[in-house]
Parts: C-alpha cells; structure tokens; sequence
C-alpha cells in the first residue's frame, strides 16, 4: 500500500485566509476618512476619496520628504481656536485645485488627552489633514469641494483645510482644530 499524498487544502485556505485579513486590515486604514461637524454633500466624498487615495501613503511622517514635502519647524496653533500641527509643504502643489495634489500634509503630536484634558505629546506624529495653498494675485477666493478658500490664514494666499485623517468637532474643512495642541517651549 503506498502512503497517501498530502492534501494541499490547507495551505490553500491559509493563504486565502492572510490575503483576506491582509486586504481587510488595509481598506480599514485608508478607506474610512475621519470627520465631524456637519458633512458635506455626498458627492464632495468622490472627490475627497482622490485625496485620501492620494495622501494616506503619507501617514508615516518619514515619508513626507519622498513625496516632495518640505517640513516647516513650527508647530501652528492659536489658543482660542486649537491648532493645525506641523506643515510639509510641497511648493510644487502651491496654486494646485486638484485634489489629488494638496499643497501641505499636517501632522500633529499633541493631542487633549481624554481623561487629563490637557495635551500628549507621545508617541509619532500623526497626519491629521491636508491644505491647499493658493496665491492671492488679486482674484475671487478660489473653491474646491464646494468650499471657499480662506482669504489670508497665511498672509498673500488663500488656504482650504481638509481634516480626513484626525476628527475636527469645528468641521471638516475648518481652518483650525480644537484637538490639536501644541507643545510649549
């Protein structure tokens, strides 16, 4: 009697079981932007879904500088209003309107802790949000997303906020976020 060969069945459920939790665990990072507020219409989520699949690669800070974002060294905040976190700028993207291609990545490391209601600052930053940045040579304020740009957030250019990567209780396209802190010197 000759042995029996070995069923490769099991294998074969194995791998389609990792390929399945594998693909899963990857749309649950990228797939489900963070917001608050009101939403906007439905339709600006088509739209947002190119920056998202633009910019989630980025959610790693190192990889910022591979993508042509420059770092800027401040932390921006204002305390009335909360802050916006640190800007990779990318001066290819300023005067950009498409969505894919937002001028600056924010990223933040201070966060309201929950229980202490004051900031912590552990661990790596995080990308929170994504801005374009266009010029004001004298025009209307330019829109995106059924948004107008803010006049004058940065003196000379108008500026639209997208918060899809950390909550903003102040609105998805809000300037500022009350949940973003930064570190004082």
């Amino acid at each position: 009697m000759s042995p029996r060969p070995l069923s490769s069945r099991p294998l074969r459920s194995a791998v389609k079981t990792a390929l399945a939790v594998a693909t899963a665990a990857a749309f649950a990072l990228t797939a489900a932007p963070a917001h608050a507020a009101s939403d906007p219409d439905p339709s600006v989520w088509t739209e947002l879904s190119k920056t998202t699949q633009a910019t989630a690669r980025y959610g790693y800070e190192g990889f910022a500088a591979g993508g042509g974002y420059v770092r800027t060294d401040a932390c921006v905040a204002d305390p009335a209003e909360g802050g916006m976190g640190y800007h990779y700028v990318n001066p290819a993207n300023i005067d950009s309107l498409d969505p894919a291609k937002p001028a600056a990545l924010l990223y933040a490391d201070g966060f309201k802790n929950e229980y202490t209601g004051g900031p912590d600052f552990g661990g790596a930053r995080k990308l929170v949000a994504v801005e374009w940045v266009v010029k004001d040579k004298g025009q209307a304020a330019p829109t995106l997303f059924g948004q107008t740009f803010q006049k004058d957030q940065l003196p000379g250019y108008f500026t639209l906020h997208a918060w899809l990567y950390k909550p903003n209780s102040a609105g998805l396209f809000a300037a500022w976020n009350p949940e973003v802190v930064c570190p004082t010197v």
